[in-house]
């Protein structure tokens, strides 16, 4: 692109130095920066990257966008007062708006963004549609998988992960849509179609301070939709949830509404529950369908509900939505059980708060043969006054096992005390490892019992101090635990 065409798009700044003619990339990291870029400079959280501009320009950059002018340099320099926000503006017009390119669908919420983005990527595939998804458990376009560090990466790598979608032929794109990445700017000039909110509890205060700005950064989504009714966008929404109330007034959009208590535009009714799945039928003002699918508990329910609505905005007949959703795979490390040929019920989730957490145990209640055993972690250098609740709700198992979970630069004794303090019962023992915890669920239990691993669902690592990530796997822990102790068949 030409470099006084993308300049253009900035009104307040100004300009230093010599300007390549052309740019054809925009970078952050540094270590990407090359003759055919432009090298965003920003404070992070940690680390201020202008000291690395020397590095970019030794490497061949020509031009930078910074907060303040730099000395000595015979390079183009662009100053702004925000830095990361021209760096939205340019990756949009460097990269043609990928976003327009594929219908896309942005998820947020405290609980469900992963399981309802998967569905939604899954019921594309199960109708032939070319499709990917992006967020907590990486990036997958069709059924080929890449690993990921966020639920919502930085502007630049979400819209290259989008820009590649739409190479590799994707007609749509599912999206987690974290809190902090709204608050942040991460998602600014995505284009959605499809916004979706699953539902609002306490989570992430350390981040957000208060619930009030909690709320306020999920509703920056819906905000997000526009005022140009040209293009048909929709606001899908939890008609359970309070907060639902908030979001349809920061829509400019149609809001439809899910649900199973209140009258909802698209409901769940005569609902049945197995360990083997869920039915239930589908009410539409296009008529009502039965559905089937291999998820378990209640909240799955809601889950499925936000992600066929969100389907069936586009057009989608609820035949056929009701047919792919009978062939689903399972939603990876959310409220998985793990080899169904154990004599245990050895079952991972990723439920890290109070309301996830109930969910999680109301969901698997029901088809409890023995024991439950209850495995779950607290992260570090996070808000710890939801920390007694949780303790306290795990108590609903049997017998409940505390650990750290990514303890990063606090100490684990503080955050399996944190749990303690909020124990009802004294069935319980706490483990400064999680891995061995997660050995010792599977040692104290025996044949009919349920052990579930809580927190981590299928994430690859622990974060340890000085925010070293070690490689760790609550499933492949679990499974070599029960084999050894069970056997394999």
């Amino acid at each position: 692109m030409k470099t006084s065409e993308l300049l253009s798009k900035i009104k307040a700044k100004k300009l230093y130095g010599t300007f390549p003619e052309h740019i054809n990339k925009v970078v952050v990291d540094s270590r990407a920066a090359d003759s055919e870029s432009v090298f965003v400079a920003s404070h992070g959280y940690t680390v201020d990257s202008h000291k690395f501009i020397p590095n970019v320009v030794r490497q061949g950059c020509r031009m930078i966008i910074v907060d303040h002018y730099i000395e000595g340099l015979d390079i183009g320099q662009v100053v702004v007062r925000d830095t990361l926000q021209a760096a939205r503006i340019f990756t949009q017009h460097v990269m043609d708006f990928p976003s327009h390119q594929l219908t896309t669908y942005g998820v947020t919420g405290t609980n469900g963004k992963t399981s309802v983005a998967t569905m939604i990527h899954h019921l594309h595939r199960a109708l032939n549609i070319n499709s990917a998804y992006l967020g907590t458990n990486g990036f997958q376009y069709n059924e080929e998988v890449a690993k990921g560090a966020n639920s919502t990466p930085e502007t630049i790598t979400l819209n290259q992960h989008i820009a590649h979608a739409v190479e590799q032929g994707a007609q749509a794109m599912a999206m987690e849509m974290s809190s902090h990445g709204l608050a942040l700017g991460r998602t600014d000039g995505v284009d959605i179609d499809v916004a979706i909110f699953t539902n609002l509890t306490q989570d992430h205060l350390d981040f957000h301070g208060t619930m009030e700005r909690y709320g306020f950064h999920k509703a920056l989504l819906f905000a997000q939709l526009g005022n140009d009714f040209k293009q048909q966008k929709y606001a899908v929404v939890n008609g359970d949830d309070d907060y639902s109330k908030e979001l349809i007034i920061a829509s400019p959009r149609e809001v439809i509404t899910y649900g199973i208590e209140q009258d909802t535009d698209i409901k769940a009714t005569n609902i049945k529950e197995s360990i083997d799945g869920i039915a239930f039928t589908l009410e539409t003002p296009d008529g009502n369908v039965e559905i089937t699918c291999p998820y378990i508990g209640r909240f799955n329910i809601y889950n499925m509900l936000a992600a066929l609505t969100a389907l069936w905005t586009q057009g989608h007949a609820l035949s056929a939505l009701a047919e792919a959703a009978q062939s689903l795979p399972p939603v990876e490390g959310r409220l998985e059980v793990l080899d169904r040929n154990l004599p245990i019920d050895l079952v991972i989730d990723y439920a890290h708060t109070p309301d996830g957490m109930n969910k999680l145990i109301d969901a698997l209640e029901p088809f409890k043969r023995g024991k439950m055993i209850f495995l779950i972690g607290m992260a570090g250098e996070r808000d710890l006054t939801k920390t007694p609740e949780m303790g306290a709700i795990a108590c609903r198992a049997d017998y409940v096992i505390f650990t750290p979970d990514n303890p990063a630069n606090d100490n684990p004794r503080k955050l399996t005390d944190a749990l303690e303090s909020g124990a009802t019962h004294s069935n319980y023992v706490s483990f400064l490892d999680r891995a061995q915890g997660i050995r010792h669920a599977i040692e104290v239990s025996a044949p009919g019992d349920m052990v579930v691993l809580a927190s981590k669902g299928r994430e690859p690592y622990q974060i340890m101090e000085n925010y070293i990530k070690v490689p760790h796997r609550d499933d492949l822990i679990g499974l070599e635990a029960a084999y050894d102790k069970y056997g394999r068949e």
